[in-house]
């Protein structure tokens, strides 16, 4: 078991030193200096046989070789990236898929909260009504306590004296509980602002 693991890795290990070496090899292929290189080596190849050195022939056989080889492992180099550069697309490709994905769910969530937000709202200004017809009654209760007449306003001193006292403890207490309210409601208006 420990030997295929072994084996796997150093497969691994010789693939990406393959793939560095095809790296390498294709970007010096596109370079200036590989450019000088080529020339150089085609002047000396045909001035061999200017100088007697070899026979035109056989240089020609041996460059035409050379040649050839050169151009099988630039086309296995060349297709080794170009398979690189698709996986690596494809993965940036599913990355971008993925964020789509990521940023309609959150438009999602801004839409179901933009509702909330309106519902709240609603909420807010009904309860503002409601508010304000309660206080248009405390008016109004007010405005009947104080048009009764002076001798209704002063009870007799009887067991009936704490009654409208009560009355207006609870118009009071009614007109407390309207102003608190109106607070809350104006508090509520500025969290949602």
């Amino acid at each position: 078991m420990q030997q295929l693991k072994d084996t796997h890795t150093l497969g691994e290990r010789n693939r990406e030193r393959l793939e560095r070496i095809a790296d390498v090899a294709t970007r010096w292929i596109g370079s200036t200096a590989s450019l000088a290189v080529h020339t150089l080596l085609f002047i000396v190849a045909f001035l061999l046989p200017l100088l007697h050195i070899v026979s035109f022939d056989k240089m020609l056989l041996v460059l035409t070789t050379i040649v050839s080889l050169e151009a099988i492992y630039l086309a296995i180099f060349i297709q080794m990236s170009v398979n690189k550069n698709s996986k690596d697309i494809e993965e940036i490709q599913e990355y971008v898929e993925e964020i789509q994905e990521d940023i309609e769910e959150i438009q999602e969530d801004v839409e179901e909260m933009q509702e909330d937000v309106e519902e709240i709202q609603e909420d807010v200004e009904e309860i503002q009504e409601d508010v304000e017809e309660i206080q248009e009654d405390v008016e109004e209760l007010q405005e009947e306590m104080d048009d009764e007449p002076a001798d209704d306003k002063l009870p007799s001193v009887t067991v009936q004296q704490p009654q409208p006292q009560n009355a207006r403890d609870k118009i009071a207490q009614i007109q407390e509980l309207i102003i608190r309210l109106q607070q809350e409601v104006e508090l509520l208006k500025v969290d949602k602002s």
